[in-house]
């Protein structure tokens, strides 16, 4: 059964929306990221217009990182205070992504950027979290003790906040920074950008991972209901019956990313995360690079 998509001129599974969804949600609860950086590129191949993607899977991030964050609180994982800083640079962030994105449109280029970027920073994320996670995994296995983290330049910088749930007392400059990075891209590529924030939080910051998938989560939610705002009145790019069917399985996916996550060790979460990343990152630079199977042209004064 084929169901047509309004906004995006489509026809397409509803099933396999629904699944989409649902995976996505999955990794939400289970990672404390929005899924975006998976979603977004699933669905350029399901045959979704990126524009249409990019601002439609920002509504379904959304549904299923606040079902997974409601998880989190009970436990009292989120950093509230912590969230509420990162949540003013990425509102700024996505204001500035948007207008950014509006401009590429109307240039024709808004397409090729994404997928650049995609693979650019899922490359360089990936990489960078899955040294880590072996590195740390070695060192637990020959049980050495964990480093001490060195004195750097981040905690020098004025401004500083106590922050009790993380355990820090940092400068609240840099979360703001990754917060208005975090909301360029979610503008940009359509991601609630958790692969950026959740390595920048437990490497920059400082933070516990058990605390930061539950702050992610918390950014996420406003910064990509911000950003989904904004495309829906500016580009009217949301379309709103792939919204539905991504918001259905992504909450129910949420749930059971939850339960899965706390069964799990941190350093296994990071592995199959960064491994997860490099694997999409993949895909699209293939996609980017292989010729494809159908070749179309057009010449002048010849009907298409």
């Amino acid at each position: 059964m084929q169901l047509y998509l309004p906004i995006a001129e489509v026809s397409v599974d509803p099933i396999l929306i629904l699944g989409l969804g649902g995976l996505v949600g999955i990794l939400s609860g289970l990672f404390g990221v929005g899924g975006g950086f998976l979603i977004t590129p699933l669905l350029f191949l399901a045959g979704i217009p990126p524009s249409v993607a990019v601002a439609t899977s920002a509504s379904q991030i959304v549904a299923s990182s606040f079902s997974a964050l409601l998880s989190h609180l009970q436990r009292k994982n989120v950093d509230i205070p912590m969230g509420v800083v990162l949540l003013i640079g990425g509102l700024i962030g996505s204001a500035l992504g948007v207008v950014v994105f509006n401009y590429l449109k109307a240039m024709g280029q808004v397409d090729l950027l994404v997928k650049l970027c995609y693979v650019v920073f899922l490359g360089i994320v990936g990489g960078l979290m899955l040294l880590e996670s072996i590195r740390t995994l070695r060192r637990v296995r020959s049980g050495a003790a964990p480093k001490r983290r060195k004195h750097t330049a981040v905690q020098n910088l004025p401004l500083k906040f106590k922050f009790r749930v993380s355990g820090l007392y940092i400068s609240v400059i840099p979360p703001v920074l990754v917060g208005l990075f975090v909301g360029v891209l979610a503008a940009i590529m359509g991601v609630g950008g958790g692969f950026i924030m959740v390595p920048a939080m437990i490497y920059l910051l400082g933070m516990p991972t058990k605390v930061v998938i539950g702050t992610s989560l918390f950014q996420i939610i406003f910064v990509t209901a911000f950003t989904t705002l904004l495309h829906a009145t500016t580009n009217f790019t949301v379309d709103i019956v792939l919204a539905l069917l991504l918001i259905l399985g992504g909450v129910v996916g949420a749930q059971i990313g939850t339960r899965i996550g706390t069964r799990m060790r941190a350093e296994q979460l990071r592995i199959l995360l960064s491994v997860l990343v490099l694997a999409v990152c993949i895909q699209l630079a293939l996609n980017l690079v292989i010729e494809p199977s159908e070749l179309f042209s057009a010449e002048r004064g010849q009907p298409l």
